[in-house]
């Protein structure tokens, strides 16, 4: 047996098994093309799911002849020059349309501005034809017809075309987010068209063309930098998920990425603020120094590596998580629009039916409430004085009969105690777990016992912030055997361990010694734990697993040290536990993420009622 060198058509058929997996990578190869050209226009056309056809068509910069000439063979680009420390384009390794032409049927028709004429090549099969002249607007037609023809096996592995149009799809989307100073048009006969116009001056609306209208209406803004490194765009509010990762969009330097580290620090943020199974809704932009950031990992482009992963998921948990605490406790509106929804389907009031009798009253009593812990345990404010809102209130009786009709007379004016706070003034407790508030201009319910688990868990994840937690002192310390690298890793996070109750130090070249652990976690399993820690040291550069099982443990002391469902309140109670919510951060949903309180605009309670 020889060696002898691969032909060329081989080589670039080895190539695209990375380059180009199914139609969404050629597609996405192409586009990146165009706009690395300084395209504002870009169409992209498709058939059979992008297996027939995939026609990109820009008014970018175009090719001269030579330059379409080159353009068809391996590593040949006008991207970088001699490094890829600073690569600054969204393609540089020279490998895309060679790839796309060993494999399918490519033909490009280009034109540089002020040119005569354009040119056009074709490659089929691997099989590069000469350059011909040819009529052709300014900017750059491609074509890709047949793809994998040249690689049968291959195209057995596809998907059904319908699977395959909504991977372009979801190709052009991310594209749009990234570049909203694009048009995008997306058209064919496998699809119905989506158009993207341009957004220049405002991202959001390109966000809310991609992600939904009420994606705008829940999100915040998140801007932040830590040593050079900027992370910015929006982060949907806790109570806005998901059933799937798909509407999480990560960028770095204008690159559409799908980073695990990104996502993994997106799920971070959102730690004990949305339901489990469920999955936020983000945006999220990082600029940094090319130089300090790895684009090539892959041939597809779409994993990187940082010079510093862990000052980058520092920075992503750090801002989203300030960015809910500034605004994530308001609640969103789909949670508004559900309940609208919920009011609508089958009711049909019957006109001719016998008059409502009078159901037992709601029960305002204003007996002093069975539940002592509740005051203490949210704050002094559970123990104001009776607010004059509610000086009126009394136990109800039921009416027998309904009340004699009286001469319309202007009503003497309430005391009025809703416009100064957000969330209003207590009115009710309906079955003894909905506070129902009224507004300035609407009505908010609340659920007593999700809002009152997230005031105590908050007030217990301050504590693991500001202090030492407690530990206890093992009798006799647990030595631990792992890899001397791992031990390494945890001697040098020691410090930030203790302070989470985990003290250990090193035990020779191979071991851990074990002293204390947290008196939170009780009985733990100090080998798995360790192990966990030491993993997660080695792939993040961070501790924060220990915070987040503690903050777990914390949120489940919460939920059993709240006040329960069933409990009745005193008004000044109910007031003071809005209070409380209105001066706390993320206190729109609960440790399980979901929502504590749903708000009812006036307009909408109006048009229920058919009254606008």
């Amino acid at each position: 047996m020889f060696v002898k060198q691969l032909p060329e058509t081989l080589i670039n058929q080895i190539a695209a098994g990375e380059v180009i997996e199914r139609p969404a990578s050629a597609a996405k190869e192409l586009i990146e093309n165009a706009i690395d050209a300084g395209a504002t226009r870009i169409e992209i056309a498709t058939a059979g799911g992008g297996k027939s056809l995939i026609r990109i068509s820009d008014n970018g910069g175009g090719m001269t002849p030579n330059d379409l000439e080159l353009a068809v063979k391996r590593h040949c680009t006008s991207k970088i020059s001699d490094t890829l420390d600073d690569i600054r384009t969204l393609g540089f390794r020279g490998e895309a349309l060679p790839s796309i032409g060993s494999v399918a049927k490519l033909s490009i028709t280009t034109r540089r501005p002020g040119a005569e004429t354009g040119a056009e090549i074709s490659v089929t099969g691997g099989k590069v034809s000469s350059v011909r002249p040819a009529a052709a607007n300014t900017g750059t037609v491609v074509e890709v017809r047949d793809i994998f023809f040249a690689t049968p096996a291959r195209l057995k592995f596809l998907k059904t075309e319908k699977a395959e149009a909504a991977a372009i799809t979801e190709v052009v989307k991310r594209m749009a987010i990234a570049f909203p100073h694009v048009r995008f048009v997306l058209s064919g006969s496998d699809r119905s068209t989506l158009e993207f116009p341009a957004a220049v001056d405002d991202p959001l609306t390109r966000m809310a063309q991609v992600l939904g209208a009420d994606f705008k209406d829940n999100a915040i803004e998140l801007d932040a930098e830590r040593e050079d490194i900027q992370l910015t765009g929006y982060a949907g509010v806790p109570t806005f998920h998901r059933g799937n990762s798909a509407h999480q969009y990560a960028f770095v330097n204008g690159r559409p990425v799908q980073d695990k580290l990104i996502l993994s620090a997106l799920r971070g943020a959102y730690a004990e603020t949305i339901p489990s199974g469920r999955y936020p809704v983000a945006v999220l932009s990082i600029q940094l120094d090319p130089a300090l950031v790895d684009v090539n990992v892959h041939p597809a482009k779409a994993d990187v590596r940082f010079r510093d992963p862990g000052l980058v998921r520092g920075l992503i948990v750090g801002a989203v998580r300030q960015a809910l605490a500034r605004e994530g406790d308001r609640g969103s509106t789909t949670s508004a629009d559900g309940l609208m929804r919920a009011f609508r389907p089958g009711f049909s009031p019957n006109p001719t039916a016998s008059p409502l009798r009078s159901a037992p009253a709601a029960n305002w009593t204003a007996e002093r409430s069975p539940f002592r812990p509740f005051a203490a345990a949210t704050g002094s404010g559970f123990s104001e004085a009776r607010q004059s809102a509610f000086d009126s209130f009394a136990t109800p009786t039921a009416r027998a009969e309904p009340p004699p009709e009286v001469s319309p007379q202007p009503a003497p004016a309430a005391p009025d105690a809703t416009s100064q706070f957000p969330l209003g003034a207590a009115r009710a407790q309906l079955h003894e777990n909905y506070i129902v508030a009224q507004t300035e201009n609407g009505l908010v319910i609340v659920d007593q016992h999700a809002a009152h688990e997230r005031l105590v868990f908050e007030k217990m994840r301050k504590a693991l912030d500001a202090e030492r937690l407690p530990s206890q002192v093992l009798l006799i310390p647990d030595i631990i055997d792992l890899p001397e690298e791992d031990c390494d890793r945890l001697a040098s996070h020691a410090s930030q361990l203790e302070r989470l109750g985990l003290v250990l130090e090193r035990f020779g070249p191979g071991a851990v010694a074990v002293r204390e652990t947290p008196a939170m976690l009780g009985e733990v399993d100090t080998t798995a734990l360790i192990r966990d820690l030491a993993d997660e040291i080695g792939e993040w550069n961070t501790a924060d697993g220990l915070k987040t099982r503690l903050e777990h443990l914390a949120a489940t002391m919460a939920c059993h040290g709240s006040v329960r469902s069933g409990r009745r309140l005193r008004p000044e109670e109910m007031n003071a536990l809005l209070r409380e919510m209105e001066a706390t951060p993320g206190s729109g949903q609960c440790n399980h993420g979901r929502p504590t309180y749903i708000e009812l605009k006036l307009t909408d309670i109006e048009r229920l009622f058919g009254r606008s």
